[in-house]
């Protein structure tokens, strides 16, 4: 039987498949009745999974990470897909097809690496060239750039998306860079590379998007500066020392990217680079997450995407170009 992937779901479905449970919740309605709220997913997508009249031993039966097999109905709901679950059993992974559920594109990963390594090439100052060398040569975070996402929901929410976000603001930087020549377009290239590096450490992406405990209590920011200073002992290993001007400047780089003390920046942006660096970061985040948005509205009577409380808006859904 053909494969009933998450991507190709439509209304009015019967759903007979397996999926990874990626969040399971057991929670009351209005009435105080338990139901199952389920994310499940394949490498094609995630979808809600809805089972009514659930309890605690339905929930502590089902393996958060592990594979369910699904029986129930798919329906429209706030124009995308959902599932109503009647029925949900564990799966053991021995009777699972791994390439069912394994999203990486590996060709896609090797040429986008190659391209940070093209655009890495263009780098000469002596300082910033030996940190961009690291980079590229630290196997560990080449394997993880390879399955992280940059977000778990909507910013390039997906294996590799991290990867993905680095190379289209990299792309920008290159574009914009040359219409403001006050800025030194090296070491914005080499931050935008970095600004983000921190979230192969705090989210966690073998089986389920989720943040892992130390991205929960210190956070990408944190941790990519962390990340930073690794690759500084790499060159200093090398008997090259980074100026510490140069140094700093690539910190506030990373721990400023987000703006705004609001969204969580310990600093906002107060060099020519850090400012240029978190708008064009905006830009790429929020034209991936509202193009998402307008892709995974399923509503085909409607032109407008359902209103988005993240966006704060509707989306016209002909101005995606096809």
């Amino acid at each position: 039987m053909k494969r009933q992937f998450v991507s190709q779901l439509q209304p009015r479905d019967e759903v007979d498949e397996i999926y990874r449970v990626l969040d399971k919740q057991l929670r009351p309605n209005r009435q105080g009745n338990l139901y199952l709220l389920l994310q499940l997913s394949d490498r094609t997508g995630v979808v809600t999974g809805m089972r009514w009249n659930a309890d605690q031993r339905l929930y502590e039966s089902i393996p958060k990470g592990g594979y369910v097999r699904i029986f129930g109905v798919a329906q429209l709901f706030n124009g995308g897909i959902q599932l109503i679950v009647n029925d949900v059993e564990p799966t053991k992974e021995a009777n699972v097809n791994a390439e069912d559920f394994d999203a990486i594109d590996q060709r896609r990963i090797d040429t986008l690496w190659g391209y940070l390594t093209e655009m890495m090439a263009t780098v000469t100052e002596p300082s910033l060239k030996k940190l961009a060398d690291a980079f590229l040569g630290d196997a560990n975070i080449k394997e993880k750039l390879a399955a992280a996402p940059a977000g778990v929901k909507t910013h390039h929410a997906f294996p590799g998306g991290l990867l993905q976000h680095m190379y289209d603001l990299m792309s920008l930087v290159q574009v914009v860079a040359p219409r403001y020549p006050q800025v030194d377009r090296e070491l914005l290239l080499v931050g935008a590379m970095l600004h983000d590096i921190g979230k192969i450490e705090e989210l966690g992406f073998e089986g389920e998007l989720t943040y892992t405990d130390p991205g929960q209590l210190v956070g990408h920011l944190v941790q990519g500066v962390q990340i930073l200073q690794k690759l500084l002992d790499t060159v200093a290993a090398q008997g090259h020392e980074i100026p510490k001007e140069l140094l700093w400047r690539l910190q506030h780089m990373i721990v400023s990217h987000h703006g705004s003390l609001e969204h969580g920046s310990p600093r906002v942006p107060m060099t020519l680079e850090a400012v240029l660096l978190h708008q064009l970061d905006d830009l790429d985040a929020k034209m991936n997450a509202t193009t998402e948005l307008i892709r995974s509205d399923m509503n085909s009577e409607s032109r407008w995407t359902n209103y988005n409380p993240t966006l704060g808006r509707k989306l016209y859904k002909p101005s995606l170009k096809k």
